[in-house]
């Protein structure tokens, strides 16, 4: 077969180096048993914890939740480099490496495009993203900076002020300022109305979030926030339905596409859950149900889906987000999130709306690297 006439190779990078290891790994076995392979030609190539790229020792494609244990990355002998500099059937692209501890290496064919399926710090902030543009191997999701400020939740918050957005009342606590004077930064939090949630800024999948309903659970749960990074934001509750929307990006330099809103219901009493935490979202089944199309009036459902595509614009974000938000009983809509690499699990919501949408998991795949196939890398 000539080069040009192949099927694109697609490279699934999946594990990573953030506490959400776990969720890419059944992310990555949900889209690895989607993909269209008569359309795509698949390479796996996992991340440990330790940052090592290695061929998977597992079949990526039996990653799940429900084994006893959160599944990970093991770490081989051999690793696997990507050699650049190369050119796919696309006139883009490069090898894969594997490297041998005795020095040899075996070619395990060139890459046409990454579906880079990291979540978190190391593969979601835009650290992956740019050595992704240094290689010039295309890949799905957003760019360097879209990435970088749709995982932090304290300048994410600022693009959604000035795209003219409502976001509720929060506070940034810095390394530093805590460092220098934790007192004055307890005081500024304590300006906000109970309860409030303390969240790590640049962390996802509700990990090292903590409900505070009393003052004296602060310094708590800024430690445990703390645990995964040392910035850290702290949101005022909102009482309101948490109404979540997909969003595509257009072709060429059409607009964004959004999906119909769906809405994450946790059940009260069915589980020991005071908010849509880690077990709720991925290990408790019993605790949520996510409804697609959200039971909504149609004003307030078409405004979110045009408040989601701002959001998606005012990050400058490509390829696919989750954009979040909070619809209160008097009809307020406030937005949350943006998530720019949102989860692939069986039971996450990316995939649901856009299947009420009318797009099916595996066509969405190849909708994804479809639009990152049409993407020039570099300034755009």
């Amino acid at each position: 077969m000539s080069d040009s006439s192949r099927r694109p190779r697609v490279l699934v990078l999946y594990g990573g180096q953030s506490s959400e290891h776990a969720v890419s790994c059944v992310t990555a076995a949900g889209v690895l048993r989607a993909i269209n392979t008569s359309r795509f030609d698949v390479v796996e190539v996992g991340i440990t914890a330790a940052g090592q790229w290695t061929r998977p020792a597992v079949d990526p494609r039996t990653h799940s939740f429900s084994a006893g244990e959160l599944p990970q990355v093991a770490a081989t002998e051999s690793t696997v480099q990507l050699f650049t500099g190369q050119q796919g059937s696309t006139g883009r692209g490069a090898d894969l490496l594997e490297i041998h501890p005795d020095g040899s290496t075996t070619s395990l064919g060139p890459v046409d495009v990454v579906l880079p399926l990291l979540h978190g710090p190391y593969g979601e902030d835009g650290s992956l993203q740019g050595l992704l543009e240094l290689a010039g191997l295309p890949y799905a999701g957003a760019g360097v900076l879209a990435s970088a400020v749709g995982m932090d939740k304290h300048f994410m918050k600022l693009a959604f002020q000035a795209a003219g957005l409502t976001v509720g009342r929060w506070e940034t606590i810095t390394a530093r300022q805590w460092a220098s004077d934790p007192a004055a930064c307890a005081h500024r939090v304590q300006q906000l109305s109970l309860p409030v949630f303390v969240k790590p800024a640049r962390g996802g999948s509700s990990m090292g979030i903590s409900r505070v309903d009393d003052w004296s659970q602060l310094d708590q749960a800024l430690e445990a926030a703390r645990k995964h990074d040392a910035k850290i934001v702290v949101e005022e509750g909102i009482v309101g339905r948490e109404i979540e929307c997909g969003v595509l990006g257009g072709h060429g330099h059409g607009p964004a596409r959004v999906s119909l809103p769906g809405e994450v219901v946790v059940h009260d009493g069915a589980s020991d859950h005071s908010f849509y935490d880690f077990e709720a979202k991925y290990t408790d089944e019993a605790a949520l149900d996510l409804s697609c199309p959200a039971q909504l009036p149609e004003q307030a459902a078409e405004e979110i889906r045009r408040q989601a595509a701002v959001a998606f614009d005012a990050i400058d974000a490509e390829g696919l987000s989750r954009v979040d938000f909070f619809y209160t009983e008097d009809g307020e809509i406030l937005i949350n999130e943006i998530n720019t690499m949102p989860g692939f699990t069986p039971i996450s919501m990316f995939p649901q709306v856009w299947k009420a949408s009318g797009i099916e998991f595996s066509d969405l795949i190849t909708e994804l690297l479809e639009l990152a196939l049409q993407r020039p890398t570099g300034l755009r």
